[in-house]
């Protein structure tokens, strides 16, 4: 009995330690926790400015940069790079406009952008396969500088958030009243559609355009259930964005899948769950109150 379930314990082991033994896995996982935790970092600031959308159109814009630095021999994070940040500078000014809502104008960059991208490539058939990871991801495809530059990425702005956090704080929470202290709003708009341009960029041969909007938004949304402290929704966000990240890739493997999609539908069911156990846990507290209304 011992000996079977030693053996038993022993593949068990094997089961889960079977996929770290090849390198393109253990890099795959890396970037995913990596981009998962940036992702749910930075969408802290998307879900309660809500920006939700400009993920999603962002990333779309950004498609067609991409695009367009393959055409003209770029590489491919110069390009996207530059392209991103020069969308992300347009919606954020064309926002500004009391004439032109943030919505119509995210509308109009990143459709046209995207529609551009698809132009291009539906006149180059011979290269369209190389753009399925950029729209669907191939996190299992990802190589060392690709890792590397998600490193050097997630730090920058980290490092921005904690320098101009009470900035981002306050221009997100009251975002008129702030210029009275001094804040510049409009730099602070700019500082961040480019933090998020750069987060883009950088996730999206890890995610795909197709997926990045969904990492930027489930993280923070299960964060906020769970908490309605800035501080501790920040910290919540960015755990829970890595900790999707590596067992979406453990599932991925098993379920023989496309590890961003599975990535992504674990989030969902976490979300799922999370507000399963909100929803218990108000009734419940309803349930005690009512109790106690009646024996006072």
């Amino acid at each position: 009995m011992g000996m079977h379930g030693l053996i038993y314990d022993k593949n068990m082991i094997s089961f889960f330690t079977e996929p770290f033994g090849y390198e393109f896995f253990r890099l795959g996982v890396v970037a995913a926790v990596l981009a998962g935790g940036l992702c749910g970092l930075v969408g802290v600031y998307v879900v309660l400015r809500h920006m939700s959308y400009i993920g999603h159109g962002l990333s779309h814009a950004i498609f067609g940069g991409a695009v367009v630095s393959y055409l003209l021999k770029l590489n491919f994070y110069v390009g996207a790079g530059l392209w991103g940040f020069l969308a992300a500078l347009i919606i954020n000014q064309t926002a500004r406009k009391k004439k032109i809502g943030a919505d119509a104008a995210i509308g109009i960059v990143t459709t046209a952008s995207f529609a551009l991208g698809v132009a291009l490539i539906s006149r180059g058939k011979s290269f369209s396969r190389d753009f399925e990871a950029a729209l669907f991801g191939n996190i299992l495809g990802v190589a060392l500088p690709d890792v590397a530059i998600l490193v050097i990425v997630s730090i920058l702005i980290a490092l921005l958030i904690f320098f101009f956090y009470k900035s981002l704080l306050f221009s997100t929470f009251d975002p008129e009243v702030a210029p009275a202290f001094g804040i510049k709003t409009h730099l602070v708009d700019m500082l961040f559609s480019l933090i998020l341009a750069a987060t883009i960029i950088a996730s999206m041969k890890i995610l795909g355009v197709t997926l990045i909007a969904a990492s930027l938004v489930i993280p923070p949304t299960i964060a906020r259930l769970l908490t309605d402290s800035f501080r501790k929704m920040i910290l919540l966000s960015t755990l829970v964005g890595a900790f999707c990240g590596f067992f979406g890739m453990l599932l991925s493997w098993y379920l023989d899948a496309s590890s961003g999609a599975t990535i992504v539908l674990f989030a969902a069911a976490l979300f799922l769950g999370t507000l399963f156990y909100q929803l218990i846990t108000q009734r419940k507290n309803l349930s005690n109150r009512l109790i106690d209304t009646d024996i006072a």
